[in-house]
């Protein structure tokens, strides 16, 4: 299927890390642009033109399960994400919201800014906004953690993603991460295949890598906004 050379690859245009508190001291909501306001699975979001902003939670301390219900392998798990189970994260996606209103107010914008489409500029409170928040929040799909690296009692694999107590099976994948990751899971996962497949291969690991990465510190968490 050919596009024009000026037609965007992904509805994902624009992404971007912010902390929205002194409270952290990693960015703790991830933001992506759209061109369109759409739905995640596809549909539109209103019958009309427009352009959203999509903001999730990183290092949410909710926490869900995933429980076996039968010896059959052929059946399903009974899995719980539990979402929205802390009072962090119902003040992350307010403060997330109002931080949006923010930047789409600024100067840069005014050219292609109507009104607000959704929530709608009445949605204001806590309360309402913690109402928008429970019909329209949804799964990004990344999940990760159910099989975690480590040795306490907790631990499902070792450093090789060997399984604890059993020969010769390994989980290599996103449920061994030990943490939430703040991002994304493709990238640290591709790491982990590789991580593990040169153990398995007995290659000796690359070098630790010396490259930079963000730290908070001192660093104010916005600047002043332009209005």
């Amino acid at each position: 299927m050919a596009a024009p050379a000026w037609a965007p690859a992904t509805i994902f245009e624009a992404g971007g890390f912010i902390r929205s508190s002194e409270a952290f001291s990693w960015p703790n909501i991830q933001y992506h642009f759209l061109p369109v306001a759409i739905n995640y699975n596809g549909s539109n979001a209103v019958k009309e033109h427009g352009f959203q902003c999509h903001v999730g939670s990183m290092r949410s301390p909710s926490r869900g399960h995933v429980h076996i219900k039968s010896r059959d392998p052929r059946e399903h798990p009974a899995i719980l994400f539990n979402y929205m189970s802390t009072g962090q994260d119902w003040q992350e996606f307010r403060d997330a919201i109002r931080i949006t209103r923010e930047i789409i107010n600024q100067p840069a914008l005014d050219k292609y800014r109507g009104r607000e489409i959704s929530p709608g500029i009445t949605c204001q409170t806590d309360e309402q906004l913690d109402a928008f928040v429970r019909d329209h929040a949804e799964t990004a799909f990344h999940p990760c953690g159910t099989c975690k690296m480590g040795y306490d009692e907790m631990a499902v694999v070792d450093g090789e993603g060997r399984v604890h107590g059993v020969e010769n099976l390994r989980v290599v994948d996103a449920s061994i991460m030990p943490q939430i990751i703040t991002g994304n899971l493709n990238a640290t996962t591709i790491m982990i295949g590789e991580k593990m497949a040169d153990a398995i291969r007995g290659r000796e690991p690359l070098a630790k890598s010396t490259a930079s990465y963000y730290v908070a510190g001192d660093a104010p968490v916005r600047q002043p906004p332009l209005r």
